[in-house]
């Protein structure tokens, strides 16, 4: 069973499914952690941002590997080092480009062939999985999702405001939206859930339980 979880840039979606899917024993795949890994390679290898194929090239070159809940680049674990703001930055040369996104999304569909996996991401039940059983679009107020990325930099020790951190979050999101290949969309057959208000805990039970509707072991 493949279940997508597809939503805005501060919403949860990697800790949410990731604990949903620990719940559940499937596999996890954060497939955010992809592009941003291919971000970080290009920030190493310094390359034009503006020249697309420069990226393209950094994206077939290096070896990406899900080992768990952690990603290797190249054989080293770099699950923590993109999560910058600096790769945060530069993340979207590598989503919006079709040339990048080709062998994430065949890595993508290889690493949950003949699995049970709960995958996250902006185009998941819309692109990637169109045919998954069951499709879950997660978001949450800006505030709310600005006050949860504020928190996440401050455990990795970078220092900003809560309106740098909406500004940043806002401009993200028309981004996201206005991407020309794989934009954020919520598939017209995904259950909407709104975790404002909720404590992490009710939306894991709110997700399995919508999950646990659809599962048919």
């Amino acid at each position: 069973m493949i279940v997508t979880i597809d939503g805005p840039a501060g919403a949860g979606k990697s800790t949410l499914a990731r604990a949903l899917a620990r719940r559940l024993g499937f596999r996890f795949l954060d497939t955010g952690a992809m592009y941003r890994a291919v971000a970080l390679a290009g920030l190493r290898r310094g390359v034009d941002w503006e020249q697309p194929d420069w990226l393209a090239l950094v994206a077939r070159d290096v070896e990406l590997r899900v080992r768990g809940e952690r990603i290797l680049l190249d054989g080293e674990d770099v699950t923590e080092a993109i999560r910058t703001s600096d790769v945060t930055a530069v993340t979207r040369y590598a989503a919006d480009n079709p040339r990048v996104r080709e062998p994430l999304v065949r890595l993508q569909r290889r690493f949950a062939h003949g699995s049970d996996v709960v995958t996250e991401g902006r185009d998941q039940g819309t692109v990637v999985f169109p045919n998954a059983e069951c499709k879950i679009f997660l978001t949450a107020s800006p505030e709310e999702r600005a006050r949860r990325r504020l928190k996440d930099l401050e455990l990795q020790g970078e220092l900003a405001t809560f309106e740098e951190v909406l500004a940043a979050q806002q401009r993200r999101d028309r981004e996201d939206a206005e991407r020309p290949v794989g934009p954020l969309a919520a598939a017209p057959d995904a259950i909407q859930v709104r975790t404002d208000g909720m404590s992490f805990e009710e939306v894991v039970d709110t997700l399995e339980e919508i999950v646990r509707r659809r599962w048919r072991p």
